[in-house]
């Protein structure tokens, strides 16, 4: 079985053309206007839809981070397409998106695999999705060179972003690498433009905030909604474990904002976990 996955949604959710696509990330970064902040990152907040509606809400997270050197990209996502309990890893080889190859940080996943049962070797799930590959060419124009843990998260109890973020925290803090955390989600679908953004207020709030427990009572109950709760619940932990002390809203925007089709809209944010 090859170790190479090959992209699913190019030239859906993104351009197929390497040189179209890096041209458009360029645009996107170039109208992402991010305040300068300091303190070390341990974290991001990315949306993942079609880059035509979410590339520049994206695009604030990654103009955030540009510039910094990262040897390790673990990038949390989640399962759209198949269902599984835990996480899922593809634990050596690469990812192949139309800008080359990311070859797979095979040690820190072997480390994953060892830290907790809740990481799996499942290759399979990860062929389809695309809330994971949308991330990777803005990683690709914002670093010169790392390697890539990719983690899709599937179904579990709240504990299960307990123990991964206590997996991930140890795996990072035992390792001189230099990593960034990227947690993939979007946040309402579908509502009228007005009760989305009623709706992603709360959840934008609790990012602004870093207020992990609120994060976790709210997705609950549904009052705040993300398709990528769990990966964006994780990534605040580990980065809270890891020292982050301060988090930053850097975008929200919806699909409405984009198409000027209210009448059902899907919300997207950037955020960014730093120490203070």
């Amino acid at each position: 079985m090859t170790t190479v996955r090959e992209p699913s949604v190019s030239g859906m959710f993104y351009p197929d053309d390497p040189a179209v696509l890096r041209k458009d990330i360029g645009v996107y970064l170039k109208g992402a206007d991010v305040e300068p902040f300091s303190g070390q990152v341990h974290g991001i907040v990315s949306p993942h839809a079609g880059y035509v509606y979410s590339g520049q809400v994206a695009a604030y997270a990654y103009k955030a981070v540009s510039g910094l050197e990262f040897d390790t990209v673990i990038v949390i996502a989640p399962s759209h397409r198949a269902y599984f309990e835990g996480i899922a890893l593809w634990e050596k080889g690469s990812f192949k998106t139309p800008l080359g190859n990311i070859t797979i940080d095979e040690h820190s996943a072997e480390e994953l695999l060892e830290e907790s049962d809740i990481f799996i070797t499942n290759r399979d799930v990860h062929r389809g999705e695309h809330s994971l590959e949308v991330q990777l060419p803005f990683l690709q124009c914002v670093f010169k060179d790392f390697l890539l843990v990719p983690l899709l998260m599937g179904a579990g109890a709240e504990d299960l972003y307990e123990k991964a973020s206590d997996a991930i925290k140890r795996v990072i803090s035992g390792s001189a690498r230099r990593c960034l955390i990227v947690a993939s989600t979007d946040l309402s679908h579908y509502y009228p433009y007005a009760t989305a953004v009623k709706i992603d207020t709360i959840t934008v709030e609790h990012l602004r905030n870093f207020d992990v427990p609120a994060m976790i009572r709210d997705t609950r109950s549904e009052k705040a909604q993300a398709c990528g709760a769990g990966p964006m619940i994780t990534a605040m932990m580990a980065a809270r474990k890891l020292g982050a002390g301060a988090s930053r809203v850097l975008k929200y925007a919806n699909s409405g904002d984009v198409s000027g089709d209210r009448s059902g809209v899907v919300g997207y944010v950037s955020a960014i976990f730093f120490e203070k």
